[in-house]
């Protein structure tokens, strides 16, 4: 037997330890030849049925084993935590780390020369590559699909986004509740993540722009045949990395995370995507910050129009070309010479792209959006350290604006009066949700896109300006200032807006100010209490204790940078 791979050292060992390692596996049915030395692949799942985008893991980790035997290795399937942003309580964003670590932890304990990373619904896809990242073994991604496109009464309609619409049209009484529940079926029709552009297939594609999934992966629906040939084309790749030493190390540059950053922008992607690849960044010790996600996009046109921010779905991306020719169609904006998991670069993955429907992937010469209309990055007295807003999908009369806050300490007190007639707001009002970041829900989960006031609505306005130190889902839309940092249950100057405060948002400048004078903002300060932990034990406790702010990505702070794929201490 080989004694080169990191797998050889369990299964390659004499004695008590060898017997343990092949005995235990053979109760499984197999035989003596698969432990002579061949590259052992992990195919780490987030399967499961408490996360529907993610619930058809398993005929795909079956296409991947096939490609892994062709190919002579030896795949051996392992659950990872599993992250369902429908149905998790409150966010999945409190366990993106908690899956990571779990991931890391996995992979380093157990024989497993290279992995490939099986995911889906939003979290699941940063969490499992910041694992990658920390322990840097051989690793593929492949994202689990869309779904089709959503058809309700002759048109088409996007997961998430037609669940906002909904809920305007049910508050101001165009629709019923029954028609809600017909609407959601004819939404939710087949396997799949959300197939707007919201935070799943902006990470798919954010992904596969950063060279770690292959070609087209992030654009097939998950139903579709070729899903599944992809699959078993990484099984068979995934073996060739391990005989190369291909690391995430190798691939992910800081080249390769510009092409991602200008990826997301050129794809109208989710604010998601600034917080989580920071975070991945962070883990393969890459100098990234949230100011490039604005310097890196300036120039950069949005050429796909999906929803939320157009009106076309990821199954019209996929048949327009995908991401390759978004990639193609930006030309110098993007480094062709960043190596892939393919193990060609970008120019070569990318060279036979092609545009099959300019609606949907619109040409760079006339854009679906201007260049630097991608996402903004703001500063200012409101948000010191940074906040974010997606500008293709806020209403330009409002990117420019100066307003009296109406201030709630959580969503929850919002949507307690939100449907109020008598509630003092009118359309130039600014909706401040604070206590919605990391420590403060906890979680920083997608609360910021409050409902606009029944009575607005009923008035024909549909938009004003919210802020908040939450998120929001990439499926929404909205004038919504986003991940104000620091937090209000940090400290930051959101914790200190009082109703009636001015607030000036100016995206042109990049400037989110409130207008109180420093002596009483001073005043303000004074009055605070740094809250305590109010988590007694568990993982929420260590979260709360270790979480850094939206800025560096929301990582814990012990878990920013990479430990290898070394065993501490192997027991034998």
């Amino acid at each position: 037997m080989s004694t080169s791979r990191r797998s050889a050292s369990w299964f390659g060992a004499h004695g008590r330890a060898g017997m343990t390692a092949r005995s235990w596996l053979k109760n499984q049915g197999y035989s003596d030849d698969v432990f002579d030395g061949r590259p052992v692949i992990g195919i780490g799942t987030t399967w499961s049925e408490l996360a529907p985008c993610n619930a058809h893991q398993q005929r795909i980790a079956e296409a991947v084993k096939r490609g892994v035997w062709q190919a002579g290795g030896f795949p051996l399937e392992f659950p990872n935590m599993a992250l369902g942003e429908t149905l998790m309580r409150p966010t999945t964003m409190l366990y993106r780390n908690l899956l990571a670590m779990q991931a890391e932890e996995t992979i380093r304990a157990n024989p497993l020369d290279g992995v490939v990373l099986l995911s889906g619904c939003d979290k699941t896809t940063p969490g499992l590559l910041m694992a990658a990242a920390s322990v840097d073994l051989p690793a593929v991604m492949l994202t689990g699909g869309p779904m089709l496109n959503g058809k309700y009464k002759g048109t088409d309609i996007g997961s998430g986004t037609a669940v906002w619409k909904a809920e305007e049209d049910l508050v101001a009484g165009r629709i019923d509740q029954e028609e809600c529940y017909f609407i959601e079926g004819c939404m939710s029709r087949s396997n799949g993540h959300c197939m707007t552009m919201g935070t799943a297939s902006t990470m798919a594609c954010v992904v596969e722009g950063l060279g770690m999934q292959f070609p087209y992966a992030a654009s097939w629906p998950a139903v579709d045949a070729r899903r599944y040939a992809t699959a078993q084309q990484v099984g068979r790749r995934i073996v060739g990395m391990v005989e190369e030493d291909l690391k995430p190390s190798d691939l992910m540059t800081r080249e390769a995370f510009r092409n991602a950053i200008r990826v997301n922008a050129a794809i109208g992607g989710s604010t998601n995507a600034v917080v989580h690849l920071i975070a991945i960044a962070k883990r393969a010790g890459v100098e990234l910050t949230v100011d490039d996600f604005d310097a890196d996009t300036r120039d950069v046109p949005t050429l796909v129009n999906l929803m939320p921010s157009g009106k076309f779905l990821m199954e019209d991306f996929c048949y327009a070309g995908g991401l390759p020719a978004v990639m193609k169609e930006l030309g110098e904006l993007v480094d062709g010479s960043v190596l892939t998991v393919t193990g060609r670069t970008v120019a070569d993955n990318i060279a036979d792209a092609e545009i099959h429907d300019p609606r949907v992937i619109t040409p760079r010469g006339e854009p679906f959006q201007a260049a630097g209309t991608g996402t903004a990055v703001l500063r200012g007295t409101l948000a010191p350290g940074g906040a974010v807003i997606k500008q293709s999908a806020a209403s330009p009369r409002l990117l420019h604006h100066r307003g009296p806050a109406m201030v709630f300490e959580s969503a929850e007190d919002y949507y307690a009066v939100c449907e109020d007639e008598d509630l003092d707001v009118d359309e130039n009002t600014v909706l401040v949700i604070r206590n919605a970041g990391p420590k403060g829900y906890p979680g920083m989960p997608e609360v910021a896109n409050v409902p606009v006031p029944k009575k607005i609505l009923n008035r024909g306005i549909d938009d004003m300006v919210r802020i908040s130190d939450g998120r929001m889902s990439g499926t929404a839309y909205g004038t919504v200032v986003l991940h104000v940092t620091p937090e209000s249950a940090a400290g930051g100057p959101l914790a200190f807006v009082r109703t009636g405060d001015v607030v000036h948002l100016d995206v042109a400048n990049r400037t989110l100010d409130l207008e109180v004078s420093e002596e009483e903002m001073v005043r303000r300060r004074a009055d605070w209490k740094d809250p305590d932990n109010p988590y007694p034990r568990g993982y929420q406790r260590l979260y709360y204790d270790h979480v850094l702010q939206a800025s560096d990505g929301a990582d814990l702070d012990f878990l920013v940078g990479k430990s290898g794929s070394a065993v501490p201490r192997d027991g034998h």
